[in-house]
C-alpha cells in the first residue's frame, strides 16, 4: 500500500492538494484521494475505506480458501450450510439479477473462467467440446437459498463466484464510511475502472479508446455520484489474432460479441437505483439502455466492437457526454 500528499499537476493541468492512498485489491488498481486533506485528515479516511475492502475480499472473494463463498463451494452440494445476513444478501441480490438477464448474469460460471484463461495464455482458441462441457457445470437454478434458515445448497456439483457484483458492494459500504468520517472533505474512490464520487465538486471521467493506448474518446463530467466500468481495452484478450472482451456469453460460452467497454453513470450509490455494470454488460446494449433509461438521473456510454460510442442520458441526469476534440 502506498500513501502520498499530492500538490502537483498531471498532463499539465494543475490539481487540488489532496492526500492519496493507493493499493491493490480483487486484482485491479484502487486508489482513495481525499481533497484538501492532509495527512493527518486524509490518511483515517483512506485505511477505513481499504480496511473495509480488505475484509469484503477476505469474506466473500471465490478465490480465498477460508471466505464463506469458499466454504459454500466446498460444503454445499453434499449438505445445507449456514452463511450470514451479508453473505445471504449479497446471494439473493444475485439471484435477482440471474433471473432479471434471463440468465445472462450467473454467479456460477465458474468451469469456463479457466477455459478461457488458458485461451488467453496460449493464444488458442478453446474446443468446442471444452466449451459445452463447461456449460454444463453451470446454472443458478441449481443454488437453492432457504432465506429463513439462512441457508445454502447445491443440488449439483455447481461453484459460485460473486465477483460480479463485489467491486459495487465495496462502493455501497465505502460510502457509509465517508458519510461518517468525511463530510467536510470530497473524496474520489477508484476500484479498477469504476469511480466513486462523493461531495461536492466538478467531477470527470475519462473513457478512453480502447484500440489507442493513452487516448481518452471522452468523458463524463457530474457533480457526484458513481460510475460503474466494464471491460476495455486493458481487459482484452487476443486469440488467434482477434481481440475478445473478458465478459462472457454464458448462453454460448463465448466471449460477448460487437463490445468493448461500457461506463455508466448513477447518482447515488442506494441499491434501488444502481445495477453493477457487469449485469448490465451481459445484456446487450439495448435491453441495458432500455432498463437504465427507466432508472432517474443516470447517463451510460456503450462502445462496440468496433470502438464506436453510444451514448445514454435521461432528463434528470446530472451527468454530460463530451467526446475529445481531435487534435490534428
Amino acid at each position: 500500500m502506498i500513501s502520498l500528499v499530492l500538490f502537483s499537476a498531471a498532463c499539465g493541468k494543475k490539481e487540488d492538494p489532496a492526500y492519496i492512498q493507493s493499493a491493490f485489491i480483487m486484482s485491479v488498481p484502487a486508489q482513495v484521494r481525499v481533497y484538501g486533506a492532509d495527512e493527518a485528515a486524509g490518511k483515517p479516511i483512506a485505511e477505513a475505506v481499504f480496511k473495509e475492502w480488505k475484509r469484503i475480499v477476505d469474506d466473500f472473494s471465490f478465490t480465498e480458501a477460508y471466505s464463506q463463498t469458499s466454504m459454500v463451494n466446498k460444503k454445499a452440494y453434499t449438505q445445507w450450510v449456514k452463511v450470514d445476513d451479508e453473505f445471504l444478501g449479497l446471494l439473493r441480490l444475485s439471484m435477482d439479477y440471474y433471473r432479471m438477464t434471463g440468465g445472462a448474469f450467473d454467479i456460477t460460471f465458474a468451469p469456463l473462467w479457466p477455459i478461457w484463461k488458458e485461451a488467453a495464455s496460449s493464444r488458442k482458441m478453446p474446443s468446442s467440446g471444452d466449451i459445452s462441457k463447461a456449460l454444463a457445470g453451470i446454472g443458478s437454478d441449481y443454488v437453492l437459498v432457504d432465506s429463513e434458515r439462512k441457508m445454502v445448497r447445491f443440488t449439483k456439483p455447481v461453484q459460485i463466484n460473486m465477483g460480479g457484483i463485489l467491486r459495487g458492494y465495496c462502493f455501497v459500504r465505502a460510502a457509509r464510511i465517508l458519510k461518517e468520517m468525511a463530510p467536510a472533505y470530497p473524496v474520489e474512490l477508484r476500484l479498477g475502472g469504476n469511480m466513486l464520487a462523493y461531495g461536492k465538486r466538478n467531477w470527470e471521467y475519462p473513457v478512453m479508446d480502447p484500440y489507442n493506448d493513452g487516448k481518452v474518446l471522452g468523458k463524463l463530467s457530474f457533480g457526484g455520484g458513481v460510475i460503474m466500468s466494464s471491460s476495455g481495452r486493458e481487459h482484452f484478450v487476443q486469440i488467434e489474432g482477434k481481440l475478445y472482451s473478458h465478459i462472457l456469453d454464458l448462453k454460448t460460452g463465448y466471449p460477448i460479441q460487437d463490445f468493448s467497454n461500457l461506463a455508466v453513470y448513477f447518482p447515488g450509490i442506494e441499491s434501488d437505483n444502481f445495477i453493477p455494470s457487469a449485469v448490465l454488460a451481459v445484456m446487450g446494449k439495448e435491453k441495458a439502455f432500455g432498463l437504465l433509461s427507466e432508472m432517474k438521473g443516470t447517463a451510460a456510454v456503450w462502445l462496440d466492437g468496433s470502438g464506436a460510442e453510444s451514448v445514454l442520458s435521461t432528463p434528470a441526469s446530472g451527468a454530460r457526454w463530451e467526446k475529445a476534440k481531435k487534435l490534428f
